[in-house]
This record gives structure tokens, sequence and C-alpha cells, in this order.
């Protein structure tokens, strides 16, 4: 009995969890389209989420891309393939790689700071006050942030697949001594834009749901510093989490309307 009784509690609070995130979202879409337009607050959001975010992009990008040629190189050579490892590579980084590993670096990065400075902003009171100066916290710290990181993931993801690209020539060129045409030429064949258009779709839904889980995180902290704390760490994790399932949705789902090659 007493393990149908938690079961049921649990539940519950997991609806009623959903129920005010879901809220919160569509008070996003609510605030998105009134005035005043604040791209000022848009802008160093985006230079947030996505200029600072550059470094860690390409270091990880690079080395990315490099592991994967030199893993796939490896394989293929069992069947005298090795001319396909640009292809692979190509498919993974366009199709799956980029989108979610930038979306787990923006996450790591952007997302646990959104939650850690809406939740400081929570408990010391600044949203109370934005809120007596007539000023709706949702509009003013909500939207900036969620409209940057639906903008900014995709752009990473692109950047993200140029230098893993590059790093994948690097090591299957150089290391592996793959041939440059072939290697260049099975990528241009099989690679087409709807692997690239896939991946950006996917992107810009990760970006949106990185914002609007961490600012939701932040948005209801109670429990002063040890609240913000475990704010953050719920960001990073059910954001990673999310991203990881949704991924496999939009898979299915993609796959379906382009067809399987």
């Amino acid at each position: 009995m007493y393990y149908l009784n938690y079961l049921r509690s649990s539940s519950i609070r997991l609806l009623e969890e959903l129920g005010f995130f879901f809220r919160f979202i569509g008070q996003f879409f609510l605030w998105v389209r009134q005035k005043p337009f604040r791209f000022k607050n848009l802008i160093i959001q985006m230079n947030h989420i996505g200029v600072d975010s550059t470094p860690i992009i390409l270091l990880v990008s690079l080395f990315t891309g490099a592991v994967f040629a030199l893993q796939t190189g490896y394989a293929f050579r069992l069947f005298n393939a090795e001319t396909l490892v640009g292809a692979t590579v190509g498919l993974s980084l366009t199709r799956e790689i980029a989108p979610v590993f930038s979306a787990l670096m923006v996450t790591a990065r952007a997302g646990s700071s959104m939650a850690a400075e809406l939740g400081t902003m929570r408990v010391t009171e600044q949203i109370d006050a934005l809120e007596a100066m007539a000023v709706n916290p949702l509009h003013y710290l909500l939207v900036p942030r969620v409209v940057a990181s639906t903008i900014m993931v995709p752009l990473l993801a692109m950047l993200f697949n140029f230098v893993g690209f590059v790093g994948a020539y690097l090591v299957g060129v150089t290391l592996l001594g793959i041939p440059e045409g072939p290697f260049i030429y099975r990528m241009q064949v099989y690679v087409d834009a709807d692997d690239l258009y896939s991946g950006l779709v996917k992107a810009m839904i990760f970006g949106f749901l990185i914002s609007v889980i961490s600012c939701y995180q932040g948005y209801k902290t109670t429990g002063g510093a040890a609240g913000v704390g475990r704010a953050t760490t719920r960001a990073v994790v059910i954001s990673s989490v999310t991203i990881l399932v949704v991924d496999y949705f939009l898979t299915q789902w993609i796959l379906e309307i382009i067809g399987v090659r």
C-alpha cells in the first residue's frame, strides 16, 4: 500500500509539474508577440549563448570529427571501403552529431548560466522588483533568452559541421592516407541539403527546449543559495535527457519525410 501511495503521489506531482511547464511555454508564446521588443537584451543573449560558446564548439567539433574519421577509417579498411569515410562522417555530422553535441555544449555552458542567473534573481527578489515596477518578468527575462537560443544553436551546429569535417579531413587524408579526391567526392554525392536541413531543424528545436527548461528551473527556484544549485543541476540534467529523447523522435519523423537512403 505504501508503494502504491508513493507512486500515485509521484505521478500527481509529475503531472502538476508538466502542467506548470507547459503553461510556462504558453506564456512565452503569449509575450513574444508583445511590445516593446527589447532588441538590446536579445543581442546580449545572442552574444552570451552563441558567440561565447564558439571556442568550446570549435574544440569539440574538431576532435569529434577527427575521432569519428579515425574509428570509421580503421573499420572501413577491413572492407576496403576507406573512401566512404568522408560520406559517413558528413552524414553523421549533419544529421546527428552536430545538432546534438552543439545542444549539449550549450546546455552545459549557457543553460546552466540561465538557470543560475534567474534562480539568483528569484531568491534575491529581483524578479519581484520587476513586477513591482510593472515590468513583466517573463517578457523581460524569458523572451530574449529563448529567442536567442533558438537562433544561435542552429548557427553553432553549422559551425560544428564545418570544423568537424575539417578534423575528419585532416585525419582521413593526412593520417590514414585516404585519397583526397574520393574522400571529398563521396561526401558530395551522399550528403545533400536535406541532411543539412534536418540537422538544423533539430538544432532549432533543441535550442528552444534548452532555454525554456533552463529558464523554467531558474524562475521557480526556492530555498536560497542551495535552491539555486539544485535548479542549475536540474536544468542541465533535464535538458540533456530531453535532447537525447527528443532527438530519437525527431530522427524517426525526419527519416519518414525525406526517406532513408
